[in-house]
């Protein structure tokens, strides 16, 4: 572990242009204007500089800037070999440039290869690179050994915490980076939830309504095949045409409780048992709702009912909705059925299809479904957090 710290490159994500903010990228802009402007004034001012000489040290100048800036390249792509090439000849210029006479520029030269090597180079290599830039400008310095201390000392220190700087940006950036990610993941799964609850919807409410026309449908066009008595006939159009009355109740009931515009619970239980003719009780303290639990609720509500006037025709039905302190309970009873089916026929003729949609639709909220036959009768106890 500790070599591969020593060899491991810093933080790529640090050095991108859109890891700095708009105000950083402006005052490093200006900082290596004003430096190139220094350095320039403080070579050629004292007009030491005559003749080819000025050539020569323009030459030297320009090449010493394409060096630094194919070193700058070269580190922040992380491409070793270039990178430390370029180092080296960074340092050679740098030597060049001092023994020409131009001190400013190779001081420079040093000074910005030993910080920028301790900020984006591999730590070993680092070491090297400003050790060998740091060393040459002790070598040629005639200052006094505490000034040169403090100049090494306060160079290395100040690469060193942009070094930390670098790596807190790209920490920050792949934070970031996997933040959007998340949120993206996130947003496509609300996205399926959202589809898989229209599809439910579309299941439970069409499904049934369609499914029963049909069979009503084809029993009328039976009869009209075999001449059965035109009474009868329309008896089943009608009951077809109810059901399509009722699907069509029930779709725009969805529609609306999938933009969140249903009736509370309990007007909605109000208006079923007063259509149904069964008898409701509400216990607890009532208390709004989410829409998931409150479209559990009115569905499960809506198919036992609907099963209890399907199978059980003249049966007593009552219906009873619990507030409880993290949950809301909906339970809902039948006597014996005085003629017709018994409760125990109702998987066998469909009914208890709808009602495996409701504990699938339980489940998905953490709550459970139970419905069985009880007394002679049926009932159906659904509870959902709420």
């Amino acid at each position: 572990m500790a070599g591969w710290y020593w060899t491991r490159w810093p933080s790529r994500e640090g050095l991108e242009r859109d890891a700095e903010s708009g105000p950083r990228r402006l005052l490093t802009g200006l900082g290596r204007a004003v430096l190139l402007i220094t350095v320039c004034w403080g070579t050629f001012a004292d007009g030491r500089y005559a003749g080819w000489a000025v050539v020569v040290a323009v030459a030297g100048l320009a090449a010493a800037v394409g060096l630094s800036a194919g070193y700058l390249h070269a580190s922040r792509e992380q491409h070793p070999v270039p990178a430390f090439a370029l180092s080296a000849a960074v340092v050679g210029a740098a030597w060049l440039a001092n023994w020409g006479g131009a001190i400013l520029l190779a001081d420079v030269l040093w000074y910005g290869l030993a910080v920028t090597a301790l900020v984006r180079l591999p730590s070993a290599p680092a070491v090297l690179v400003a050790a060998a830039a740091l060393g040459s400008y002790t070598a040629v310095s005639w200052a006094s050994w505490l000034s040169i201390i403090a100049t090494v000392g306060g160079l290395v220190m100040l690469g060193y915490l942009m070094r930390l700087d670098l790596e807190a940006r790209g920490t920050a950036r792949r934070l970031l980076v996997q933040e959007r990610a998340a949120r993206a993941a996130e947003t496509e799964s609300a996205a399926l939830a959202e589809r898989a609850r229209i599809a439910r919807e579309i299941h439970d409410v069409l499904a049934h309504s369609l499914s029963a026309q049909l069979v009503h449908l084809e029993a009328a066009r039976l009869m009209l095949d075999a001449g059965t008595d035109r009474e009868q006939v329309r008896e089943r159009v009608v009951a077809a045409r109810r059901m399509a009355q009722d699907g069509l109740a029930e779709t725009r009931q969805a529609l609306s409780a999938l933009r969140g515009e249903f009736t509370p619970v309990g007007e909605f239980l109000v208006e079923l048992t007063e259509r149904e003719r069964a008898a409701l009780t509400v216990t607890g303290s009532p208390r709004p709702l989410a829409a998931e639990p409150a479209l559990a609720v009115r569905r499960t509500a809506q198919e036992a009912v609907t099963n209890v006037r399907k199978h059980a025709p003249g049966a007593r039905c009552s219906v009873e909705l619990r507030y409880l302190a993290d949950a809301v309970e909906l339970e809902v009873r039948n006597s014996r059925a005085p003629r017709g089916e018994t409760p125990g026929g109702r998987a066998a003729s469909g009914g208890g299809y709808g009602l495996l949609g409701m504990r699938e639709r339980a489940e998905l909220l953490g709550g459970t479904l139970l419905a069985g036959p009880e007394d002679g009768g049926w009932r159906v106890q659904l509870r959902v957090p709420g």
